[in-house]
């Protein structure tokens, strides 16, 4: 398996309640060319995984393996996309993309890779621009091109679109999946969004909160492009989303006890 996630689990200490499982026990496996989206509520620990395969966070317990190799740490053979894009304001948009490439290329061989991928995101004409004179949008796709130039074997994206509004969001999907397509990147995706997660993914991982774990595994066998007027997306829509409500009212219902134990 490309991959592989082997009985994971995570705590974080908690200087006044003690220790705080995040998830425990999380099995699962990615082939190569896969685009995977992990789904669940605020708390599952979606972020925490993501984190963990990006080499950011240590496992507590189990081991993360790509190609047979235990990630212990961060390296180039992951990409990782954030919700803020997390570009540099005093470099332009090239400078931004070829920054991570300057230990290993040429300035002339970092400069023809970042304009390939700059390229590929649409952003050609804007590679002298500065990052802040760009939209969110923009400034996500320039994030996207950085991650994708530096070659990973993964990409990791940690609710990329999150903070944009839904037309952006929409064309970045599209442009999203023709980079899949072209690139045959592995992408881990995660998102608390039912819709995206069906529109973009070959298989929805549904995480369940307190603890975090995963409760459902779908494939998503529907042809690309999904739209939401696609009667087998909206079936898979609502087996999803009945998965998830028992989850979210478990987070409200823990939230409301602690705002009435406060409260006293």
């Amino acid at each position: 398996m490309f991959l592989q996630l082997n009985d994971v689990g995570k705590t974080f200490e908690d200087k006044e309640k003690g220790e705080f499982e995040v998830f425990s026990n999380i099995d699962l496996s990615i082939d190569r060319k896969e685009f995977v989206s992990l789904l669940g509520p605020s708390g599952c620990g979606k972020s925490t995984l993501l984190s963990m395969v990006a080499g950011l966070e240590h496992a507590t317990s189990g081991t993360i393996q790509l190609e047979d190799k235990q990630i212990k740490q961060a390296g180039p053979d992951r990409g990782m996309v954030f919700q803020q894009p997390s570009l540099f304001p005093w470099l332009n948009v090239r400078d931004n993309v070829t920054f991570p490439l300057k230990s290993t290329l040429s300035k002339q061989e970092a400069e023809k890779r970042a304009d390939h991928f700059l390229k590929m995101v649409h952003l050609s004409r804007f590679k002298k621009h500065y990052t802040y004179e760009l939209s969110g949008g923009m400034q996500q796709r320039v994030a996207i091109a950085r991650a994708l130039a530096m070659d990973p074997k993964v990409l990791l994206m940690d609710e990329p679109f999150g903070a944009l509004d839904e037309q952006t969001r929409h064309i970045l999907h599209d442009e999203l999946i023709k980079i899949w397509e072209e690139t045959q990147k592995t992408i881990l995706f995660v998102t608390h969004s039912i819709q995206e997660a069906i529109k973009l993914s070959d298989r929805v991982i549904v995480m369940g909160t307190r603890p975090g774990r995963i409760i459902a595994d779908f494939n998503v066998d529907i042809p690309r492009p999904r739209k939401r007027s696609d009667e087998r997306v909206i079936e898979l829509e609502d087996k999803v989303m009945n998965l998830l409500k028992e989850e979210i009212n478990k987070v409200l219902k823990e939230e409301l006890n602690n705002e009435l134990e406060y409260s006293h």
